[in-house]
């Protein structure tokens, strides 16, 4: 049971989500980050992955002891504060592989075989005057993941019937049925297709860069679902403005929800507004493994889902 009064719900959820949290705990909100923080005993603060959590926030609250966000991501979270306050810190892994990877792969083919483009061919007429024109396929191409997790795992599988050969890059090497590369030039020079699946850390800032894109080469496709952050947009844009990859499709962006304008005129680009989890049934199940994070806090039992980090 979690008491009353003892969890602040920073920033705004979808009606869905917001229906369920509702359904499970009674939350004070604080919506707007510039307001005061509203009376309460908080012990927990519960957010979701796309806001940004100021440090200055929890100074003011010093009985805050977990922070649960829903969630994959945590870099919206002031990690090195909260470890050094030990404050412990959750997400909702795994319950959105599904979602994800659906329109990862969506995206792909849609990018590759220029279906948004084909449909407004048709819509325009311009298909009763010439044929559409030929695209790639994906069957015989390499594909490379960077960041073999749980969703890079997931990802991987279901390529696997494409008849397509894949490899990857991380910290490690995995116990998968995968090429490893060490570094991500010597993946994506080894790519046709290079999925962007690690988490946003200091050490994956812009870890795609000109020389990746440069390794990538002109028949090479980008696909990132993982954060702006992890690519170098300035070095993309000039990428996919002169041709030195085939095209891109971006599910994030540096400046959410305001990414920037220069993508918009490029014709090889697949733009989604930052999507990957967003159906009715991944967004109840992240609701639900949130809230599973505050009430085993709340009765002393191990969270479902901490972040070690």
């Amino acid at each position: 049971m979690i008491p009353v009064n003892s969890v602040l719900q920073v920033g705004h959820f979808p009606e869905i989500m917001q229906a369920e949290i509702d359904r499970r705990l009674s939350p004070v909100r604080h919506l707007n980050l510039d307001a005061p923080i509203p009376s309460g005993n908080f012990e927990a603060i519960l957010i979701r992955s796309n806001t940004k959590l100021p440090q200055s926030l929890i100074q003011q609250i010093p009985s805050i002891r977990l922070v649960a966000t829903c969630g994959v991501g945590y870099d919206n979270l002031p990690l090195p504060y909260l470890k050094a306050n030990n404050i412990k810190a959750s997400n909702t892994p795994g319950v959105l592989n599904d979602a994800v990877c659906e329109l990862a792969i969506g995206m792909m083919l849609s990018l590759m075989r220029r279906i948004p483009e084909s449909q407004e061919y048709v819509k325009s007429s311009a298909w009763s005057k010439a044929p559409f024109k030929l695209t790639t396929t994906l069957a015989g191409k390499r594909v490379g993941i960077a960041g073999m997790g749980r969703i890079g795992q997931d990802l991987a599988q279901r390529l696997e019937p494409f008849k397509v050969k894949i490899a990857y890059t991380g910290p490690s090497p995995k116990k998968v049925p995968y090429t490893y590369y060490q570094s991500i030039q010597e993946l994506a020079k080894a790519s046709d297709v290079l999925f962007l699946a690690c988490p946003a850390t200091s050490k994956t800032e812009k870890l795609v860069n000109a020389k990746v894109l440069d390794a990538l080469g002109p028949s090479g496709y980008l696909i990132n679902i993982a954060r702006g952050s992890v690519v170098d947009e300035v070095a993309l844009l000039d990428a996919l403005q002169h041709n030195q990859i085939a095209g891109a499709a971006l599910d994030v962006f540096d400046n959410e929800p305001n990414p920037n304008s220069a993508f918009f005129s490029l014709n090889n680009v697949l733009l989604t507004p930052h999507i990957g989890s967003a159906t009715s049934e991944t967004r109840i199940a992240m609701t639900n493994l949130a809230v599973d994070n505050l009430e085993a806090f709340f009765t002393q039992q191990p969270l479902p889902s901490e972040v070690n980090n």
